[in-house]
């Protein structure tokens, strides 16, 4: 009896119905998975992205500290912790500085602004209809309607996972914590890649913090200069030309300053509600704030943010302008203003496997030639 069953269990009882010999299909089964696999990966991107977009929003707000922080560390040779907190004071400082001076300076100037742009697009529609063109404001206002509709759906997207306040607090918090400490959490996502992968994730993580730091210091710099240099002209500058100070000066300035966040659209944005004050006062002063706009934003930008970009990613505007139109659809103000960090991260990204596979490929050809 034992014999038997030793017979039966040396018996070749086929090959396995779940074995594929042949090596072609094996292939081609290989690459079926890995494509599901990526569009497995897809769909669950597509539920979860509202807090993937939070915690980018951190990262990014973490690479501001970090990049205050650094440069703390060229004068102050103190704990990180300590430069870290220094960063956070001063940010928390001039936000509170930037309510109380909007409260107790502008805060009349803000509750007219809505009418005084209504009024002025109102008699923009009366110049264009006097011009012969047919324009229907009750059509206006059904397009007003549906962008307004489209804009609230467009903001459940924050609204799904907190209310917008809490989200800003979620990714102060976040990135407070990153910024902190950012190499745990390096060190965490290299411990889940294979160990010969691990080399190359921390030089793509340190090239991706690299740009991201310069490419908000450049930003909060040109926010600056344009929130200030809008100011000087709008408040002081009028007097040069005999039209005097523009209206709102300080709103509009900070509107400028803050709008400068996302490029290409917030530049045309302020500019658009500024020269619709400037013309609310007259020809002559919307005249005038026609030659700020201009001359701000090219300041800017063949002079200013030049300067400071050298080595910032190069990024197309057409490029940026269409991934600010989707992400803005998306996402709503916050895929707005995270469109340009993520297509610069998507561009370091590409960049360097671009150079993996060419380092690949130079291997590949010298150990041809040595065989």
């Amino acid at each position: 009896m034992a014999e038997d069953k030793i017979d039966i269990a040396d018996e070749d009882l086929g090959t396995s119905p779940s074995r594929i010999g042949d090596p072609r299909i094996r292939h081609e089964i290989h690459r079926a998975a890995i494509w599901a696999g990526v569009i497995g990966l897809g769909i669950l991107a597509v539920y979860i992205a509202r807090p993937l977009l939070v915690i980018f929003g951190a990262l990014v707000f973490a690479s501001m500290i970090d990049g205050g922080a650094r440069l703390l560390g060229r004068f102050l040779p103190i704990g990180r912790t300590w430069r870290v907190s220094i960063v956070l004071f001063f940010t928390v400082g001039f936000f509170g500085w930037l309510i109380y001076f909007a409260g107790s300076t502008i805060s009349q100037d803000a509750a007219e602004f809505p009418a005084l742009i209504q009024q002025q697009i109102g008699q923009l529609i009366e110049f264009a209809r006097a011009q012969g063109f047919a324009i229907s404001q009750d059509h206006l206002e059904n397009y007003a309607g549906s962008i307004g509709s489209g804009i609230s759906t467009v903001t459940k997207a924050l609204g799904g996972i907190v209310g917008g306040v809490t989200t800003i607090i979620l990714i102060g918090i976040i990135g407070i914590y990153i910024a902190i400490d950012p190499l745990l959490y390096e060190r965490g996502l290299a411990w889940m890649l294979p160990r010969h992968r691990r080399g190359e994730f921390y030089k793509t993580a340190a090239r991706m913090g690299q740009t991201l730091r310069r490419l908000m210091a450049g930003r909060l710099v040109g926010m600056v200069f344009e929130g200030v240099f809008t100011y000087i002209l709008l408040a002081y500058g009028g007097y040069i030309v005999g039209v005097g100070p523009v209206p709102m000066a300080a709103l509009l300035a900070i509107l400028t300053g803050l709008l400068a966040f996302v490029p290409n659209l917030g530049a045309i944005i302020s500019g658009v509600l500024m020269v619709l004050v400037g013309f609310s006062e007259g020809t002559d002063m919307g005249l005038y704030t026609i030659f700020v706009y201009f001359f701000v934003q090219n300041f800017d930008g063949y002079v200013v943010i030049p300067m400071i970009a050298q080595k910032t990613v190069d990024l197309a505007p057409a490029l940026v302008l269409a991934a600010q139109l989707i992400m803005g659809i998306l996402f709503g103000v916050l895929g707005l203003f995270l469109a340009d960090p993520m297509l610069a991260m998507i561009k370091v990204a590409l960049e360097r496997r671009a150079e993996q596979n060419d380092a690949e490929a130079k291997l590949q050809e010298a150990a041809g030639n040595g065989a």
